[in-house]
């Protein structure tokens, strides 16, 4: 039997997750069935989902498609609806070897199952743990730990706490020795995710915070060459966390922000925890820490009851807040949200706003990328030409290089999109 093809939409926690079930359907001996692990951020998220269903089984007749992921959790009626789909499974469900196990028999045809039937999807909220599960990375350069799941917050506009439940923490015990294990196997660099990472040891004995995990994995696995943070709620960012920014060269200087807005009324509006000035203070602070990090951010264009003006503060921010990736999100209602009950900006507007953030978000990485001319960086190869430096800028090398190793590497120029550089 063929084994079972997966497609992973959305963030990069539903990428680990996905490793992790492509293991658990190997040990329960599951062949020969479609799993597409969905994301539900934007309604487009979820249009795209549909999309990939309906191609996939296309492309793979008489094979049964399970769906899962944050829109199967949140809109299962939705997905068992689909003619194509055989199987909808809950995001806590999927991390279950018992659920696997029940897939293992033959699946019968989509059209010969009750919608019920095509169901297995609990009450996210109810879950209070999240295991930790141990995946070898992806290639052979970096590796992903997930230490955190849920969210605690509830922002109008997101969706995603009813997707993933309210936060859970992997206890720092089980972090390091995965990624223990996973620098004996060769791993260079460890990146550590979550939904709400900053939230990390709310729910564990004695409540440590994320920057005691990041120091202790970095005095407990001195072998790791190195360690990085994804998406943060700056806010949310504690003493030991900046500290080890200021101290800790191993970890890399680059962060990504949970930003959403710069204007103080939306900000409001969509109920987070800071306003504009807050941003704009841990930015100058990191950076005063350590010169050379660079930040990515999150921002979404056309949030309801949005003005030019409230619109302009978000533009402005790329510049006062000095981003350099910027993930720009056109807004759109999720049902179910206060946000999607506002007064809303008209889709023409929303998708103007977003190209110029979009175009703002361009200029400011050209301007990072002409700033590196001549320097020097340690580049982790991801394959024979390309890789990524610690800012977590892409490099272009002309000729091959041996992947999955750090190497020194000058900046000779860039293309618009990543560093051109030669090993030195």
């Amino acid at each position: 039997m063929n084994a079972p093809v997966f497609a992973t939409l959305g963030c990069r926690l539903n990428a680990y997750e996905t490793e992790a079930m492509k293991e658990l359907a190997a040990a329960a001996g599951v062949n020969g069935a479609v799993v597409v692990n969905t994301c539900a951020v934007t309604a487009e998220a979820v249009r795209k989902a549909k999309q990939e269903i309906r191609r996939l089984a296309r492309e793979n007749p008489g094979a049964p498609v399970i769906v899962t992921g944050c829109a199967a959790q949140t809109e299962p009626e939705t997905f068992a609806a689909m003619p194509e789909v055989t199987k909808v499974i809950g995001n806590h469900e999927k991390m279950q070897a018992e659920t696997w196990t029940g897939l293992r028999a033959p699946l019968l045809a989509p059209d010969l199952i009750g919608v019920t039937e095509k169901t297995l999807v609990n009450d996210i909220m109810s879950v209070k743990e999240t295991a930790g599960h141990l995946i070898d990375g992806f290639g052979r350069h970096r590796a992903y730990v997930q230490v955190q799941n849920g969210c605690d917050h509830r922002c109008t506009f997101c969706i995603i706490p009813y997707g993933r439940g309210n936060s859970r923490s992997v206890p720092a015990g089980v972090v390091i020795e995965q990624i223990k294990r996973l620098v004996d196997k060769g791993f260079q660099e460890v990146v550590l995710t979550g939904v709400d990472l900053t939230s990390w040891g709310a729910d564990l004995p004695a409540t440590p915070r994320l920057g005691d995990l990041v120091m202790r994995i970095l005095r407990l696995v001195p072998d790791l060459a190195r360690l990085r943070i994804s998406s943060i709620d700056s806010i949310e960012a504690d003493e030991n966390l900046m500290q080890a920014i200021a101290t800790e060269r191993r970890l890399m200087p680059h962060l990504h922000l949970s930003l959403q807005a710069g204007d103080d009324m939306i900000l409001k509006r969509m109920k987070r925890r800071h306003l504009r000035d807050d941003a704009i203070r841990f930015c100058e602070e990191a950076r005063s820490l350590r010169p050379d990090l660079i930040f990515g951010a999150d921002i979404i264009a056309g949030f309801p009851t949005e003005t030019d003006e409230m619109f302009e503060n978000s533009l402005k921010l790329v510049s006062d807040c000095d981003l350099t990736f910027l993930h720009v999100f056109p807004y759109s209602p999720r049902k179910g949200t206060p946000a999607a009950r506002m007064p809303q900006v008209k889709g023409p507007l929303i998708r103007d706003r977003a190209a110029r953030l979009r175009a703002a978000g361009e200029s400011a990485l050209i301007r990072h990328l002409e700033s590196q001319q001549g320097a020097l960086h340690q580049v982790l190869t991801e394959g024979p030409h390309n890789g990524r430096t610690g800012q977590f800028t892409e490099v272009s090398f002309a000729a091959p290089q041996p992947e999955g190793r750090i190497i020194p590497a000058r900046i000779t120029g860039q293309d618009g999109a990543r560093l051109i550089a030669t090993p030195v």
